[in-house]
């Protein structure tokens, strides 16, 4: 039985976690926060470099602004991914308004974009808004 790493999406901290129990909702062992959420969570752009570098589970990122239409259209079907993904992959959130940087470091040209990581790389990206059967179809390809 191999582990997984998986960065606390909530403290950053690094945790090891069977691969046969990532579907049972593993906790951090530091703060005690679900690891594999089941919904989309907003991160900052500490977690995210942390997890993307070190996650050894698909993690894919929705880079999106309050003010973008095809974001908040798109932001009910990024849900229902998350929800659909449970155990296999985690999807989060990092808000380019209010972290620019990370868009420029991120090499983000337009919003929303998918981005997935895995094994601490970029393995794919997607820009324009695409219904939850689409983002799960493509997430599940990382």
């Amino acid at each position: 039985m191999s582990a997984r790493k998986l960065t606390c999406l909530s403290c950053a901290q690094v945790n090891r976690v069977p691969a046969d129990r990532l579907g049972n909702h593993p906790k951090c062992g530091t703060c005690g926060a679900d690891l594999m959420p089941a919904k989309a969570v907003e991160i900052d752009p500490a977690t995210l470099a942390r997890a993307a570098r070190t996650d050894e589970v698909p993690l894919v990122v929705d880079f999106w602004a309050p003010w973008c239409g095809p974001c908040r259209t798109m932001a009910p079907e990024f849900s229902r991914a998350a929800q659909a993904l449970e155990g296999r992959a985690r999807l989060v959130k990092l808000n380019t308004e209010a972290n620019p940087r990370a868009g420029t470091d991120y090499g983000i040209r337009s919003i929303p974009t998918l981005v997935a990581f895995a094994g601490g790389k970029e393995r794919k990206r997607q820009s324009g808004a695409i219904p939850a059967s689409a983002i799960v179809t493509w997430a599940g390809e990382v």
